[in-house]
């Protein structure tokens, strides 16, 4: 796909014999020549991927073609799939029409940065090789990065509508045009991880995305030049974050993050908190603080008040009734929060909507 190639998909199933890549996929298919589906605790899921010359990865001076290279759904018929290709990444949004039990799979030599736009899951378990898996409920506003050659798999069972937002990246390009220290060659993975700037910028590849043909391709270029660089500072924030002293473990922040994740209604003592990673509520204050920018009370707050705008674009619920789903005791105390938070009164921020 050239650099002005513009691809619309559609769902199709991969029949015996019909492509090379269908007769290199693992395991046996059934009566009628299709690749069953496998469960969720399938482990070493491989494929390999069509070669053409010498525009391959694993050639020397090689680039990856990001146009060629998807994650794998099933079943297919419940999403929706756009594609957009220029410059060595390929955009793809990925809309679940219905909330039905979906299974992904990735594994190629490509960079995958996939962010959950919106969802929340009933039950499922995302893993990414080399880091223990996860079974997060509320996903959204969450990013996962798989780096290129590693596995992704993702059974989810949606408990409304999802939407993701997935960008494929030539390793080569991130490397050489925009890789300009040491840790820049250093890509680990990372598990349903927060990074605001560099989810609102992938969120804005939506809009080229929703275009279809019609789309500016040179906008679109701009916006994912702009993405490569937050995904550059993100993996350097990353990188060097287990050497900041006196911050918390990967593993502490992690733990800490998905508990205030799953009880954003309920208040939360610093005591328990740090209890949780084994610290007392002291040294955890402290250490919370310096891995991400806020006190742990800041950063519940926070979370509530995203949590809530969330529910306010939906226009489903009241303010009041929004204020007291995500645990403030009365409208009042919401409505200052909130305006603390923003600039906006809950109503307000609905009006501007």
């Amino acid at each position: 796909m050239g650099d002005h190639a513009l691809a619309m998909t559609k769902p199709s199933l991969v029949r015996s014999g019909s492509s090379p890549l269908a007769q290199r996929l693992p395991g046996a298919r059934n009566s009628k020549g299709l690749l069953p589906t496998l469960p969720c605790s399938a482990k070493g899921l491989s494929r390999e991927y069509p070669r053409e010359n010498d525009n391959t990865v694993g050639s020397p001076g090689a680039a990856a073609d990001v146009s060629r290279v998807t994650l794998e759904i099933s079943p297919q018929s419940v999403v929706r799939r756009r594609t957009l290709t220029r410059h060595g990444m390929t955009a793809e949004s990925i809309d679940c029409k219905e909330a039905k039990g979906v299974t992904l799979r990735f594994h190629a030599p490509l960079h995958l940065l996939i962010a959950y736009e919106q969802g929340e899951r009933i039950n499922g378990e995302s893993f990414v090789e080399g880091l223990p898996p996860s079974t997060l409920r509320k996903i959204a506003h969450r990013l996962t990065f798989v780096p290129a050659g590693r596995e992704y798999r993702d059974c989810h069972e949606p408990g409304t509508r999802s939407r993701l937002t997935l960008f494929y990246f030539d390793p080569q390009l991130l490397a050489g045009d925009f890789g300009s220290r040491a840790e820049d060659s250093q890509w680990p993975p990372r598990l349903l991880f927060e990074d605001l700037p560099l989810w609102h910028a992938a969120i804005k590849l939506n809009g080229p995305l929703e275009d279809g043909p019609s789309a500016d391709l040179r906008y679109f270029q701009a916006l994912g030049t702009v993405l490569m660089y937050e995904l550059v500072r993100s993996n350097r924030e990353h990188v060097s974050a287990p050497y900041l002293r006196g911050g918390l473990a990967g593993w502490q922040r992690r733990i800490v993050t998905a508990y205030i994740e799953e009880h954003l209604e309920q208040r939360i003592s610093l005591a328990t908190l740090a209890r949780l990673v084994r610290l007392s509520p002291y040294h955890f204050s402290r250490a919370f603080s310096r891995s991400l920018g806020v006190p742990p009370q800041r950063y519940h707050r926070d979370r509530r008040i995203e949590y809530a705008q969330r529910l306010l674009a939906k226009r489903e619920l009241s303010v009041t009734e929004v204020g007291l789903m995500v645990g403030f005791r009365s409208s009042a105390s919401f409505a200052t929060a909130f305006r603390k938070a923003t600039g906006l009164s809950p109503t307000g921020y609905s009006r501007a909507l």
